[in-house]
């Protein structure tokens, strides 16, 4: 499990520090920063395929996500006795991202990204941002007895059974993550270990509905344990989930929605639809005739009740288009895949919210945003109460 989400220099994050648990609720208004920490773990899940650049690419590039406020704040500036502005810089521009776990056995990862060192003659890619620093240790903090594998610029070393560094004579490119560069089960068996566990994460946002969603219409099906993130494979997860899932859970949290309401998976020509069955109804709806709402609550269905669990799992706005009355539900439906999976939710929802954190047979963390000067910090936990975190030295 992770104990720590640290995001530094990353939009309005410009120093911060995320407590998780088994549950983690991750809530505050609208421009709080719930969307920036969403998309910073995106950008950690992204190292692990080597795809990190390039995401930050397609956000404009590093210039536009880092913060742009001053490297730090007054006391003054905070009390609004002096305007804000901005100071010579201590430290170099960079955008560091990284995690922990708790105990000596879960492993820490650590990533700093800066600007390009121009090239003589120039290049074409004269502004793709850089991976400077990387760092794997084993822990909930960063330590140099602790250290596993170490990347500065071009330069990998890993640790042995010795303790002592020795360097990797493959160079890395400044556009690869070493996670992704650099895997050998013998010299860092941590680092596959690591990586695999990041490419495990699974990341729910915004399923399709609308009349063209593919959810909507016949697939070719196959077995599904997992739901793909465009809802295509609807219908073949849900008999997955009937075949070799909870078949159990799956009529439950059906019922628990929609009082009364069965699910069927039609076969026809190898392709696979979803009917669904409701109290008063002579026929089955097929999924084209359901609502909106309907159709995306299955679809979380579908995605949490999976029967092959991910270590991590983040949902970004999962209320979305539903009514008020289905949250409950979607709550006590969330809180039972936290018991298989360690869950981070992205919410502002007050009332889905509010059942989450009523759910009593699973560790739920409430962490609360708000946004002072433009950096978001942490609402509803003192500065003694946040993680220990130190990052890696360039």
């Amino acid at each position: 499990m992770l104990r720590t989400l640290a995001v530094a220099n990353y939009r309005s994050l410009r120093d911060l520090r995320v407590p998780l648990g088994r549950l983690t609720l991750i809530t505050g208004p609208n421009g709080s920063g719930k969307s920036s920490v969403y998309r910073a773990l995106r950008l950690l899940a992204d190292t692990a395929y080597g795809g990190v650049v390039r995401s930050l690419a397609r956000e404009g590039g590093l210039p536009s996500v880092l913060w742009a406020g001053p490297e730090q704040f007054s006391a003054a500036m905070r009390r609004g006795e002096q305007p804000v502005e901005g100071t010579r810089r201590n430290k170099p521009v960079n955008l560091r991202l990284g995690f922990a776990g708790e105990t000596p056995e879960d492993f820490g990862y650590a990533i700093d990204v800066g600007m390009p060192v121009p090239i003589p003659g120039g290049s074409l890619f004269d502004h793709d941002p850089e991976i400077k620093v990387e760092t794997v240790w084993s822990g909930p903090v960063l330590r140099p007895s602790a250290e596993l594998a170490r990347r500065h610029n071009a330069l990998l070393e890993t640790r042995g059974d010795t303790g002592r560094w020795a360097a990797v004579e493959r160079m890395l490119p400044p556009y690869a993550s070493m996670l992704a560069e650099f895997v050998d089960p013998r010299t860092a068996p941590e680092m596959l270990a690591l990586r695999e566990q990041i490419r495990g994460w699974r990341f729910y946002d915004h399923f399709r509905t609308d009349a063209e969603a593919p959810a909507r219409w016949p697939q070719v099906g196959t077995r599904t344990p997992v739901l793909g993130h465009d809802g295509a494979d609807f219908a073949a997860a849900v008999a997955t989930i009937r075949e070799v899932g909870d078949a159990q859970a799956l009529e439950a949290a059906v019922d628990d929605a929609f009082p009364g309401a069965s699910l069927e998976v039609r076969v026809q020509d190898g392709q696979f639809e979803v009917l669904m069955r409701q109290p008063g109804l002579l026929r089955p709806l097929r999924s084209a005739e359901l609502s909106d709402g309907t159709l995306r609550y299955l679809l979380w269905i579908a995605a949490l009740l999976t029967p092959r669990p991910p270590p991590l799992l983040v949902l970004n706005e999962p209320e979305a288009s539903l009514h008020p009355d289905l949250l409950p539900a979607l709550a006590r439906l969330v809180g039972r895949a936290a018991r298989e999976a360690q869950v981070i939710v992205v919410s502002h929802a007050s009332r889905l919210v509010a059942a989450l954190e009523d759910l009593h047979d699973v560790d739920v963390r409430s962490v609360v945003l708000e946004k002072s000067l433009g950096e978001t910090r942490i609402l509803n936990l003192a500065a003694d109460e946040l993680p220990q975190w130190h990052w890696p030295a360039r």
